[in-house]
Protein backbone atom coordinates (compact mmCIF):
# COMPACT_ATOMS: atom_id res chain seq x y z
CA UNK A 1 0.00 0.00 0.00
CA UNK A 2 2.80 2.32 0.85
CA UNK A 3 4.48 1.58 -2.51
CA UNK A 4 1.21 2.17 -4.41
CA UNK A 5 0.61 5.47 -2.65
CA UNK A 6 4.20 6.46 -3.45
CA UNK A 7 3.69 5.77 -7.13
CA UNK A 8 0.41 7.71 -7.08
CA UNK A 9 2.10 10.65 -5.46
CA UNK A 10 4.94 10.42 -7.98
CA UNK A 11 2.57 10.51 -10.96
CA UNK A 12 0.57 13.33 -9.36
CA UNK A 13 3.75 15.36 -9.02
CA UNK A 14 4.66 14.63 -12.66
CA UNK A 15 1.25 15.83 -13.82
CA UNK A 16 1.52 18.93 -11.64
CA UNK A 17 4.99 19.80 -12.97
CA UNK A 18 3.88 19.16 -16.55
CA UNK A 19 0.92 21.47 -16.02
CA UNK A 20 3.19 24.20 -14.66
CA UNK A 21 5.52 23.78 -17.62
CA UNK A 22 2.61 23.92 -20.06
CA UNK A 23 1.19 27.04 -18.42
CA UNK A 24 4.64 28.64 -18.48
CA UNK A 25 5.05 27.91 -22.18
CA UNK A 26 1.59 29.25 -22.93
CA UNK A 27 2.39 32.39 -20.93
CA UNK A 28 5.59 32.93 -22.93
CA UNK A 29 3.75 32.31 -26.19
CA UNK A 30 1.05 34.81 -25.21
CA UNK A 31 3.51 37.58 -24.34
CA UNK A 32 3.83 40.25 -26.99
CA UNK A 33 6.93 42.41 -27.37
CA UNK A 34 6.79 45.75 -29.20
CA UNK A 35 10.04 47.31 -30.37
CA UNK A 36 9.52 51.09 -30.42
CA UNK A 37 12.02 53.40 -32.14
CA UNK A 38 12.15 56.88 -30.56
CA UNK A 39 13.85 59.93 -32.10
CA UNK A 40 13.41 62.31 -29.15
CA UNK A 41 16.03 61.66 -26.44
CA UNK A 42 14.39 64.11 -24.04
CA UNK A 43 11.32 61.85 -23.65
CA UNK A 44 13.09 58.48 -23.41
CA UNK A 45 12.36 57.90 -19.72
CA UNK A 46 8.80 59.18 -20.07
CA UNK A 47 8.16 56.71 -22.89
CA UNK A 48 9.54 53.87 -20.80
CA UNK A 49 7.35 54.88 -17.86
CA UNK A 50 4.12 55.04 -19.87
CA UNK A 51 5.06 51.77 -21.60
CA UNK A 52 5.36 50.13 -18.18
CA UNK A 53 2.00 51.58 -17.13
CA UNK A 54 0.43 50.15 -20.28
CA UNK A 55 2.02 46.75 -19.68
CA UNK A 56 0.68 46.61 -16.13
CA UNK A 57 -2.83 47.39 -17.30
CA UNK A 58 -2.86 45.20 -20.40
CA UNK A 59 -0.91 42.21 -19.13
CA UNK A 60 1.33 40.24 -21.45
CA UNK A 61 2.69 43.16 -23.50
CA UNK A 62 6.25 44.43 -23.24
CA UNK A 63 7.46 47.59 -24.98
CA UNK A 64 11.19 48.05 -25.56
CA UNK A 65 12.19 51.65 -26.32
CA UNK A 66 15.25 52.31 -28.49
CA UNK A 67 16.31 55.95 -28.75
CA UNK A 68 18.53 57.60 -31.34
CA UNK A 69 18.10 61.35 -31.74
CA UNK A 70 19.92 64.66 -32.00
CA UNK A 71 19.93 64.51 -35.78
CA UNK A 72 21.03 60.87 -36.03
CA UNK A 73 17.63 59.23 -35.74
CA UNK A 74 16.74 59.16 -39.43
CA UNK A 75 20.02 57.49 -40.42
CA UNK A 76 19.78 54.97 -37.57
CA UNK A 77 16.21 54.06 -38.52
CA UNK A 78 17.19 53.63 -42.16
CA UNK A 79 20.03 51.34 -41.08
CA UNK A 80 17.59 49.21 -39.10
CA UNK A 81 15.43 48.66 -42.16
CA UNK A 82 18.43 47.89 -44.37
CA UNK A 83 19.68 45.31 -41.87
CA UNK A 84 16.26 43.72 -41.50
CA UNK A 85 15.97 44.77 -37.85
CA UNK A 86 12.70 46.65 -38.43
CA UNK A 87 11.00 48.19 -35.38
CA UNK A 88 7.31 47.48 -34.75
CA UNK A 89 6.53 51.10 -33.95
CA UNK A 90 8.50 54.14 -34.94
CA UNK A 91 8.42 57.89 -34.57
CA UNK A 92 8.40 59.64 -37.95
CA UNK A 93 8.22 63.30 -38.87
CA UNK A 94 5.51 64.43 -41.27
CA UNK A 95 4.88 63.68 -44.94
CA UNK A 96 8.43 63.15 -46.31
CA UNK A 97 9.19 60.54 -43.64
CA UNK A 98 5.73 58.98 -43.88
CA UNK A 99 5.95 58.89 -47.66
CA UNK A 100 9.46 57.42 -47.55
CA UNK A 101 8.37 54.50 -45.36
CA UNK A 102 4.81 54.22 -46.72
CA UNK A 103 5.24 50.68 -48.06
CA UNK A 104 6.06 49.50 -44.53
CA UNK A 105 3.35 51.38 -42.62
CA UNK A 106 0.11 49.99 -41.29
CA UNK A 107 -3.05 51.77 -42.47
CA UNK A 108 -4.75 53.30 -39.42
CA UNK A 109 -7.64 54.86 -41.33
CA UNK A 110 -10.11 52.67 -39.44
CA UNK A 111 -8.35 52.83 -36.07
CA UNK A 112 -10.57 54.20 -33.32
CA UNK A 113 -7.75 56.37 -31.91
CA UNK A 114 -8.01 58.52 -35.06
CA UNK A 115 -11.41 59.74 -33.92
CA UNK A 116 -10.07 61.56 -30.84
CA UNK A 117 -7.45 63.53 -32.81
CA UNK A 118 -7.66 67.13 -34.08
CA UNK A 119 -8.52 66.41 -37.74
CA UNK A 120 -6.15 68.98 -39.27
CA UNK A 121 -3.16 67.35 -37.59
CA UNK A 122 -3.85 64.06 -39.40
CA UNK A 123 -2.82 65.67 -42.71
CA UNK A 124 0.83 65.22 -41.79
CA UNK A 125 0.50 61.44 -41.94
CA UNK A 126 -1.97 60.93 -44.78
CA UNK A 127 -0.59 59.55 -48.07
CA UNK A 128 -2.84 58.63 -50.99
CA UNK A 129 -5.87 58.81 -48.74
CA UNK A 130 -4.42 56.40 -46.17
CA UNK A 131 -3.77 57.46 -42.59
CA UNK A 132 -0.35 56.03 -41.76
CA UNK A 133 0.38 57.67 -38.43
CA UNK A 134 -1.07 59.29 -35.33
CA UNK A 135 0.18 62.73 -34.15
CA UNK A 136 2.24 62.50 -30.99
CA UNK A 137 1.73 65.99 -29.57
CA UNK A 138 1.27 69.64 -30.34
CA UNK A 139 4.59 71.44 -30.41
CA UNK A 140 5.76 74.82 -31.50
CA UNK A 141 8.65 77.19 -31.32
CA UNK A 142 9.96 80.72 -31.32
CA UNK A 143 12.51 82.50 -29.16
CA UNK A 144 12.47 81.05 -25.67
CA UNK A 145 13.52 83.82 -23.32
CA UNK A 146 14.43 84.25 -19.66
CA UNK A 147 11.77 86.47 -18.08
CA UNK A 148 13.99 87.26 -15.09
CA UNK A 149 16.81 88.55 -17.30
CA UNK A 150 14.40 90.62 -19.38
CA UNK A 151 12.97 92.13 -16.22
CA UNK A 152 16.40 93.01 -14.81
CA UNK A 153 17.27 94.61 -18.16
CA UNK A 154 14.10 96.70 -18.07
CA UNK A 155 12.62 95.04 -21.17
CA UNK A 156 8.87 94.44 -21.38
CA UNK A 157 8.21 91.47 -23.72
CA UNK A 158 4.71 92.80 -24.34
CA UNK A 159 6.28 95.91 -25.80
CA UNK A 160 8.04 93.99 -28.58
CA UNK A 161 5.51 94.73 -31.32
CA UNK A 162 7.81 95.06 -34.35
CA UNK A 163 11.06 93.60 -35.64
CA UNK A 164 12.76 96.87 -34.77
CA UNK A 165 11.53 96.48 -31.18
CA UNK A 166 13.10 93.02 -31.09
CA UNK A 167 16.43 94.38 -32.38
CA UNK A 168 16.34 97.12 -29.76
CA UNK A 169 15.76 94.54 -27.01
CA UNK A 170 18.71 92.48 -28.26
CA UNK A 171 21.00 95.51 -28.32
CA UNK A 172 19.91 96.55 -24.83
CA UNK A 173 20.64 93.07 -23.48
CA UNK A 174 24.06 93.12 -25.12
CA UNK A 175 24.89 96.51 -23.61
CA UNK A 176 24.03 95.16 -20.15
CA UNK A 177 25.43 91.65 -20.55
CA UNK A 178 28.24 92.04 -17.98
CA UNK A 179 25.86 93.45 -15.40
CA UNK A 180 23.37 90.67 -16.17
CA UNK A 181 26.03 87.96 -16.03
CA UNK A 182 25.50 86.90 -19.64
CA UNK A 183 28.00 85.15 -21.89
CA UNK A 184 25.97 86.52 -24.81
CA UNK A 185 22.39 87.45 -25.69
CA UNK A 186 21.69 84.31 -27.73
CA UNK A 187 22.56 80.64 -27.34
CA UNK A 188 21.49 79.54 -30.83
CA UNK A 189 22.71 75.96 -31.34
CA UNK A 190 24.16 76.07 -34.84
CA UNK A 191 25.46 72.51 -34.58
CA UNK A 192 21.92 71.14 -34.35
CA UNK A 193 20.41 70.56 -37.79
CA UNK A 194 16.89 70.48 -36.35
CA UNK A 195 17.29 74.04 -35.05
CA UNK A 196 18.31 75.15 -38.53
CA UNK A 197 15.14 73.52 -39.84
CA UNK A 198 12.96 75.12 -37.16
CA UNK A 199 14.53 78.52 -37.72
CA UNK A 200 13.94 78.39 -41.48
CA UNK A 201 10.31 77.42 -40.87
CA UNK A 202 9.57 80.90 -39.55
CA UNK A 203 10.26 82.35 -42.98
CA UNK A 204 9.09 79.69 -45.46
CA UNK A 205 5.52 79.00 -44.26
CA UNK A 206 3.90 81.80 -46.25
CA UNK A 207 5.77 80.76 -49.40
CA UNK A 208 3.87 77.47 -49.22
CA UNK A 209 0.53 79.13 -48.40
CA UNK A 210 0.96 78.08 -44.79
CA UNK A 211 -0.21 74.60 -45.82
CA UNK A 212 1.74 71.41 -45.23
CA UNK A 213 0.28 69.60 -48.25
CA UNK A 214 1.23 72.48 -50.55
CA UNK A 215 4.71 72.43 -49.01
CA UNK A 216 5.04 68.67 -49.56
CA UNK A 217 4.01 69.00 -53.20
CA UNK A 218 6.19 72.05 -53.89
CA UNK A 219 8.84 71.40 -56.54
CA UNK A 220 11.07 74.31 -55.55
CA UNK A 221 11.84 76.85 -52.87
CA UNK A 222 12.28 80.47 -53.93
CA UNK A 223 13.19 81.96 -50.53
CA UNK A 224 10.62 84.73 -50.90
CA UNK A 225 11.36 85.77 -47.31
CA UNK A 226 15.05 84.98 -47.62
CA UNK A 227 16.22 88.51 -46.83
CA UNK A 228 14.19 88.53 -43.63
CA UNK A 229 15.72 85.21 -42.60
CA UNK A 230 19.15 86.72 -43.31
CA UNK A 231 18.35 89.71 -41.06
CA UNK A 232 17.60 87.38 -38.14
CA UNK A 233 20.56 85.11 -38.90
CA UNK A 234 22.99 88.05 -38.94
CA UNK A 235 21.53 89.48 -35.74
CA UNK A 236 21.83 86.15 -33.94
CA UNK A 237 25.36 85.52 -35.20
CA UNK A 238 26.48 88.95 -34.01
CA UNK A 239 25.17 88.47 -30.47
CA UNK A 240 25.56 84.71 -30.00
CA UNK A 241 27.89 82.53 -27.95
CA UNK A 242 30.69 81.56 -30.32
CA UNK A 243 31.59 79.48 -32.20
CA UNK A 244 27.90 79.33 -33.09
CA UNK A 245 28.21 76.43 -35.56
CA UNK A 246 29.62 74.08 -32.90
CA UNK A 247 27.11 74.97 -30.17
CA UNK A 248 24.83 71.97 -29.61
CA UNK A 249 21.54 71.32 -27.78
CA UNK A 250 23.21 70.30 -24.54
CA UNK A 251 25.38 73.39 -24.34
CA UNK A 252 22.59 75.72 -25.44
CA UNK A 253 19.79 74.42 -23.23
CA UNK A 254 21.39 72.50 -20.38
CA UNK A 255 24.46 74.66 -19.76
CA UNK A 256 23.80 78.21 -20.95
CA UNK A 257 20.06 78.88 -20.90
CA UNK A 258 19.04 77.14 -17.70
CA UNK A 259 21.98 78.73 -15.86
CA UNK A 260 21.03 82.30 -16.88
CA UNK A 261 24.10 82.71 -19.11
CA UNK A 262 22.12 83.60 -22.24
CA UNK A 263 18.84 85.48 -22.47
CA UNK A 264 17.34 83.73 -25.51
CA UNK A 265 17.51 80.53 -27.51
CA UNK A 266 15.56 79.49 -30.60
CA UNK A 267 13.71 76.45 -29.29
CA UNK A 268 10.31 74.91 -28.71
CA UNK A 269 8.20 73.64 -25.85
CA UNK A 270 9.82 70.21 -26.18
CA UNK A 271 12.66 71.51 -23.98
CA UNK A 272 10.34 71.75 -20.96
CA UNK A 273 11.01 68.16 -19.75
CA UNK A 274 14.76 68.79 -19.98
CA UNK A 275 14.46 72.04 -18.02
CA UNK A 276 12.18 70.46 -15.43
CA UNK A 277 14.76 67.77 -14.89
CA UNK A 278 17.41 70.39 -14.24
CA UNK A 279 15.48 73.14 -12.45
CA UNK A 280 11.65 72.98 -12.24
CA UNK A 281 11.55 76.50 -10.85
CA UNK A 282 13.10 77.81 -14.07
CA UNK A 283 10.09 76.69 -16.12
CA UNK A 284 7.65 77.99 -13.54
CA UNK A 285 9.22 81.40 -12.93
CA UNK A 286 11.48 82.28 -15.85
CA UNK A 287 10.42 80.60 -19.10
CA UNK A 288 8.69 82.68 -21.75
CA UNK A 289 8.39 82.56 -25.54
CA UNK A 290 8.45 85.26 -28.24
CA UNK A 291 7.14 84.93 -31.81
CA UNK A 292 9.12 85.72 -34.97
CA UNK A 293 8.46 88.50 -37.47
CA UNK A 294 8.86 86.10 -40.37
CA UNK A 295 6.87 87.92 -43.04
CA UNK A 296 6.64 91.58 -42.10
CA UNK A 297 8.06 94.01 -39.57
CA UNK A 298 4.85 94.22 -37.58
CA UNK A 299 3.26 90.75 -37.57
CA UNK A 300 4.88 88.00 -35.54
CA UNK A 301 3.83 84.35 -35.39
CA UNK A 302 4.76 81.08 -33.79
CA UNK A 303 5.11 77.88 -35.74
CA UNK A 304 2.91 75.20 -34.18
CA UNK A 305 1.53 71.80 -35.17
CA UNK A 306 2.34 68.10 -34.91
CA UNK A 307 5.99 67.52 -35.82
CA UNK A 308 6.10 63.81 -34.94
CA UNK A 309 3.84 60.83 -35.57
CA UNK A 310 3.63 57.34 -34.11
CA UNK A 311 3.51 54.74 -36.86
CA UNK A 312 3.13 50.95 -36.90
CA UNK A 313 5.06 48.52 -39.07
CA UNK A 314 2.57 46.49 -41.11
CA UNK A 315 5.15 43.68 -41.43
CA UNK A 316 4.98 43.00 -37.71
CA UNK A 317 3.10 40.06 -36.25
CA UNK A 318 -0.68 40.65 -36.14
CA UNK A 319 -0.70 40.41 -32.34
CA UNK A 320 2.03 43.05 -32.22
CA UNK A 321 0.04 45.32 -34.53
CA UNK A 322 -3.06 44.94 -32.36
CA UNK A 323 -1.05 45.59 -29.21
CA UNK A 324 0.51 48.67 -30.81
CA UNK A 325 -2.93 50.06 -31.65
CA UNK A 326 -4.02 49.33 -28.09
CA UNK A 327 -0.99 51.24 -26.78
CA UNK A 328 -1.90 54.31 -28.87
CA UNK A 329 -5.48 54.16 -27.62
CA UNK A 330 -4.17 53.89 -24.07
CA UNK A 331 -1.87 56.87 -24.61
CA UNK A 332 -4.39 59.24 -26.17
CA UNK A 333 -7.81 57.98 -25.09
CA UNK A 334 -7.43 56.95 -21.45
CA UNK A 335 -7.10 59.09 -18.36
CA UNK A 336 -3.91 57.26 -17.35
CA UNK A 337 -2.29 57.85 -20.72
CA UNK A 338 -3.30 61.49 -20.88
CA UNK A 339 -2.05 62.01 -17.33
CA UNK A 340 1.37 60.74 -18.42
CA UNK A 341 1.35 62.97 -21.52
CA UNK A 342 0.40 66.11 -19.63
CA UNK A 343 2.22 65.71 -16.32
CA UNK A 344 5.28 63.62 -17.20
CA UNK A 345 5.97 64.29 -20.89
CA UNK A 346 4.79 67.90 -20.42
CA UNK A 347 3.08 67.47 -23.79
CA UNK A 348 0.02 69.16 -25.22
CA UNK A 349 -2.06 66.19 -26.44
CA UNK A 350 -3.24 66.46 -30.08
CA UNK A 351 -6.78 65.48 -29.12
CA UNK A 352 -10.01 67.31 -29.92
CA UNK A 353 -11.47 67.71 -26.45
CA UNK A 354 -8.34 68.55 -24.51
CA UNK A 355 -8.81 70.90 -21.57
CA UNK A 356 -6.34 73.75 -22.09
CA UNK A 357 -6.36 74.50 -18.35
CA UNK A 358 -4.33 71.34 -17.82
CA UNK A 359 -1.33 72.69 -19.77
CA UNK A 360 1.59 72.88 -17.35
CA UNK A 361 3.84 75.62 -18.79
CA UNK A 362 3.37 79.09 -20.24
CA UNK A 363 5.01 78.54 -23.67
CA UNK A 364 2.82 75.49 -24.34
CA UNK A 365 -0.28 77.44 -23.36
CA UNK A 366 0.67 80.26 -25.72
CA UNK A 367 1.38 77.84 -28.58
CA UNK A 368 -1.83 75.88 -28.04
CA UNK A 369 -3.91 79.06 -28.07
CA UNK A 370 -2.20 80.24 -31.26
CA UNK A 371 -2.97 76.91 -32.94
CA UNK A 372 -6.59 76.80 -31.81
CA UNK A 373 -7.15 80.39 -32.92
CA UNK A 374 -5.40 79.64 -36.25
CA UNK A 375 -2.91 82.45 -35.60
CA UNK A 376 0.07 80.17 -36.10
CA UNK A 377 2.25 79.17 -39.02
CA UNK A 378 1.96 75.50 -39.97
CA UNK A 379 4.97 73.19 -39.95
CA UNK A 380 5.67 73.51 -43.66
CA UNK A 381 9.40 73.17 -43.01
CA UNK A 382 8.82 69.51 -42.10
CA UNK A 383 7.63 68.75 -45.63
CA UNK A 384 10.89 69.42 -47.45
CA UNK A 385 12.32 66.59 -49.60
CA UNK A 386 13.68 63.58 -47.78
CA UNK A 387 17.35 64.16 -46.99
CA UNK A 388 17.28 67.91 -47.79
CA UNK A 389 17.90 69.09 -44.24
CA UNK A 390 20.92 66.88 -43.62
CA UNK A 391 22.56 67.14 -47.02
CA UNK A 392 21.81 70.74 -47.94
CA UNK A 393 19.92 73.18 -45.69
CA UNK A 394 21.94 72.65 -42.52
CA UNK A 395 25.45 72.43 -44.00
CA UNK A 396 24.82 75.37 -46.33
CA UNK A 397 23.46 77.46 -43.45
CA UNK A 398 26.55 76.63 -41.41
CA UNK A 399 28.73 77.72 -44.33
CA UNK A 400 26.94 81.07 -44.40
CA UNK A 401 27.21 81.57 -40.64
CA UNK A 402 30.97 80.91 -40.83
CA UNK A 403 31.43 83.31 -43.79
CA UNK A 404 32.36 80.58 -46.27
CA UNK A 405 29.56 81.42 -48.71
CA UNK A 406 27.37 84.44 -49.38
CA UNK A 407 23.64 84.56 -48.66
CA UNK A 408 23.00 84.50 -52.40
CA UNK A 409 25.02 81.28 -52.66
CA UNK A 410 23.11 79.81 -49.72
CA UNK A 411 19.79 80.47 -51.44
CA UNK A 412 21.00 79.24 -54.83
CA UNK A 413 22.58 76.04 -53.49
CA UNK A 414 19.64 75.07 -51.31
CA UNK A 415 17.15 75.83 -54.09
CA UNK A 416 19.04 73.57 -56.52
CA UNK A 417 19.26 70.78 -53.96
CA UNK A 418 15.58 71.14 -53.01
CA UNK A 419 14.53 70.72 -56.65
CA UNK A 420 16.75 67.71 -57.34
CA UNK A 421 15.79 65.89 -54.13
CA UNK A 422 12.10 66.57 -54.71
CA UNK A 423 12.45 65.03 -58.15
CA UNK A 424 14.06 61.95 -56.61
CA UNK A 425 11.22 61.76 -54.09
CA UNK A 426 8.58 61.97 -56.80
CA UNK A 427 10.30 59.40 -59.01
CA UNK A 428 11.07 56.99 -56.18
CA UNK A 429 8.66 57.72 -53.30
CA UNK A 430 9.74 54.88 -51.00
CA UNK A 431 13.34 54.16 -51.97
Amino acid sequence: MIETKGKGLYFTMLIFLATLLLVGCQSQDDEVTIELFNQKPEITQQLKDVANAFSKEYGDVRINVTTVGNGNGAAALQAKFISGDEPDMMMLGNLPDINHYSEYLYDMTDSSVKDVMIPKLLEGATVDGRLLGIPMSIEGFGFMYNKSIFSKAGIDPEGIETYQDFVAAVESLDQQKEELGLDAVFGFSGADENITNHFSGNFTASEFNNNIIDAFEAKTIDWKNGERMKMYADLINKYNVQPLITLDYSQSVETLFVNDRVAMIHQGNWIVPTLNGLDPEFVKDKLGILPVFGDTDDEAKFVAGAPWYFTINKNSNQKVIEASEAFLSFLFDSETGLDHLVNKFNFVPPTKDFDANRIQDEPSQVLYEALMEEKNNDMTYKQSPYGYLKSSLHPEFQKYLSNRISWEEFQKNTKTDFESLRQVQNDHPSD
